[in-house]
């Protein structure tokens, strides 16, 4: 196989994920209804979601028609949507509306987007009394290099705001982020918190290792709890840790966790090479197929 050079690895970075098949595989289901065109209005234009960003959500992976660890995702939907002051949805509408969206879906694997926003509200912060909107979206599988690169950038996590530890759709902070880490060739931006410890990426919780031990922030550190990260913490007995982000300096090994990526070695940090994937990370890889593949809702 011929050597990819710094230039295309570095392009390849910058572009992330890929999705050319979602479009052809993707369902959409909205309040109970399965729209036979995805591109059908169906939201108000004053939808808070739209408006103000009042929501949240939840990525799932989809493995042969079947939802990976739906009972975890939705715990933590309802616990973001409490934290937001919305109702959360009941958990078989939900599941019925996975299923409706996954049927015939084929053997592959894909990717389900669950979304609970305010719902149709007056303009401004106040939510309306409609009731709120409930999206599911099943789309192709976002495929990632083997190995990635991440950027430090110059914006902290809030660890005590109003919003921390909640998946909601307010990524406006997220999407400048991203934007700065792609323009230094990565994939990924990793935050720190106001008092410069270590927190996450824009959609993925970081590990790293030290002296041959497996270390990733602690939920204190502002970090989502992820849902990849709570079972590799399980399943490989990482430590929680808090440290200062100039850790990633000397750390051996580095990877991201999440629903898209599952383990992904990083290969590059900042301007730092990393041995990708090094053999804590391999092993951690490893142990993550074999586990998934044998119980889907862990």
């Amino acid at each position: 196989m011929p050597e990819v050079s710094r230039r295309d690895q570095t392009l390849a970075d910058r572009r992330g994920p890929t999705n050319a098949d979602s479009v052809a595989r993707m369902r959409a289901w909205v309040n109970g209804k399965v729209l036979d065109d995805v591109d059908e209005p169906v939201l108000s234009v004053f939808d808070h979601g739209v408006t103000v960003g009042d929501g949240v959500f939840e990525t799932v992976k989809s493995v042969a028609g079947h939802p990976f660890a739906l009972t975890r995702h939705l715990r933590r939907l309802d616990r973001s949507a409490q934290g937001l002051g919305l109702l959360p949805p009941a958990e078989e509408r939900v599941r019925d509306a996975v299923a409706a969206v996954l049927e015939d879906s084929g053997d592959g694997v894909g990717r389900l987007r669950i979304t609970l926003t305010g719902g149709p509200s007056p303009l401004g912060s106040d939510r309306g009394d409609a009731g709120p909107t409930l999206i599911v979206v099943a789309a192709g599988e976002t495929v990632w290099e083997p190995a990635t690169a991440i950027a430090t950038v110059p914006w902290p996590r809030n660890e005590r705001g109003a919003l921390t530890g909640l998946k909601t759709t307010s990524y406006a902070e997220n999407v400048v982020a991203l934007a700065h880490a792609k323009r230094a060739g990565a994939s990924e931006a990793i935050f720190s918190n106001t008092t410069g410890v270590l927190c996450e990426g824009t959609g993925s919780n970081i590990f790293y290792v030290v002296d041959g031990e497996l270390i990733t922030p602690t939920l204190a550190s502002g970090c989502l709890a992820g849902v990849t990260r709570a079972l590799v913490i399980e399943w490989c007995e990482a430590s929680e840790r808090d440290a200062q982000t100039d850790v990633l300096e000397r750390a051996d090994e580095i990877f991201l966790a999440s629903t898209t990526r599952d383990v992904q070695p990083v290969r590059r940090c900042d301007a730092r090479d990393l041995s990708a994937p090094g053999p804590v990370t391999a092993e951690a890889q490893n142990t993550w197929a074999q586990r998934s593949a044998t119980d889907l809702d862990p």
